[in-house]
């Protein structure tokens, strides 16, 4: 396929700055938002009807003018189905220091550390034109924490090595002290970071640190709805893809088969394999939960539609067409124009129809990227 076939016109005021939440106004005139996870809009696709919901129904089964809500999910679900999660976890990667000498203001963007000991880190940096081999970097005015420049990886690429002697824990606690939740650039662009983001931008699962932007479509999930979930009788399986900006970059190919993924690292443990390939043989269904855990059990599946234990990185780009090997049924959010993440949503449910739920997002006001609303494909 083509990458103007991904293209279409997204409203600026469709852009999800914040999570879910009800705008509240004090009497002094401020405002307050108080966040709700699980209240994003859901649409749902059957793909194999080629039908697409968005409206709650009436006892006739009638469509009613109420659009679905995120925790209508559990309404498409049986006892016994497995939801697999991604339970990376995020950290404050943005930092802000200054130049040796010429004080210009740098943004520092964290994205892992290469050695513990030597305090190595592969980095970002705007503006990039202005950092140099040899330059140093300072964190606080009068603080410890200063880095130098060692090498250059790509056009915006650094090697820091962070100058700052005491022990590793308390090396990560300063740093990550300094950090910022990692808000896409598109967010940053267009208001502050707030301190509450940092909580907003990881799922509630989260308990392996290691990435640089939030799985987006679990930020759905909040503590209720899993509840709710695990009183139906719903299984939760968990594998860990530590996601990086690759999602962000700009395709810049218009034939898709020539473009390549940056690497992620993924891990799949024997208890995820062990529950969802139970689920598989009795016949229940299973659910990817974002587009990172799709594309870490397409990685790992076998020629026999089960999943096999995996250590490691992806850089496996999926888009139409594509036969998947294990799910049967996906949500994901609303992605931008021409994003690898709308192209596995559409390999997955099926390009036509995915196409048309997105000019149905546009045309309803829905809300797109990371804090927007969701997609639910679903196999029948």
């Amino acid at each position: 396929m083509k990458l103007s076939q991904f293209r279409f016109k997204l409203p600026e005021e469709q852009l999800a700055l914040y999570p879910p939440h009800r705008l509240f106004k004090n009497e002094d005139g401020t405002e307050e938002r108080v966040y709700n996870r699980d209240q994003s809009r859901l649409m749902v696709i059957h793909r194999k009807r080629q039908a697409i919901e968005m409206y709650r129904k009436d006892p006739d089964g009638n469509d009613t003018n109420e659009f679905l809500t995120f925790r209508d999910l559990v309404n498409y679900f049986d006892e016994g189905d497995t939801f697999v999660f991604n339970d990376t976890k995020v950290f404050p990667a943005r930092l802000y220091g200054t130049k040796e000498k010429t004080d210009a203001k740098i943004e520092v963007f964290l994205l892992r550390e290469l050695n513990e000991e030597l305090r190595l880190w592969d980095v970002l940096v705007e503006p990039a034109r202005k950092i140099r081999i040899g330059n140093k970097l300072f964190f606080e005015e009068d603080g410890p924490m200063v880095a130098e420049v060692i090498d250059n990886t790509t056009s915006r690429g650094r090697t820091l090595r962070f100058l700052y002697d005491c022990e590793h824990e308390e090396f990560k606690r300063e740093l990550y002290g300094l950090g910022s939740a990692p808000l896409p650039r598109y967010i940053v662009d267009r208001r502050p970071v707030e301190p509450e983001d940092m909580e907003n931008f990881q799922t509630i699962f989260a308990r392996n640190e290691g990435a640089v932007t939030a799985p987006a479509t679990g930020l759905h999930f909040s503590r209720e709805l899993m509840k709710m979930m695990e009183i139906r009788g719903f299984n939760f399986a968990y594998l860990t893809v530590h996601c990086g900006l690759g999602c962000f970059d700009s395709i810049e190919v218009e034939d898709l088969t020539k473009h390549k993924m940056s690497s992620e690292q993924m891990i799949i443990p024997e208890e995820c394999c062990q529950l969802v390939n139970k689920t598989k043989l009795d016949g229940h269904r299973v659910c990817t939960v974002g587009v990172s855990t799709t594309r870490a059990a397409e990685t790992a599946v076998g020629t026999d539609g089960l999943l096999k234990p995996f250590d490691g990185w992806t850089n496996k780009f999926i888009f139409p067409p594509y036969d998947f090997g294990l799910a049967n049924a996906m949500i994901a959010n609303f992605y931008h124009s021409e994003s690898t993440m709308m192209m596995l949503t559409a390999a997955f449910g099926g390009y036509d129809i995915v196409y048309e739920a997105y000019q149905l997002a546009v045309e309803n006001g829905y809300q797109f990227g990371c804090f927007g609303d969701a997609l639910l494909i679903v196999d029948d």
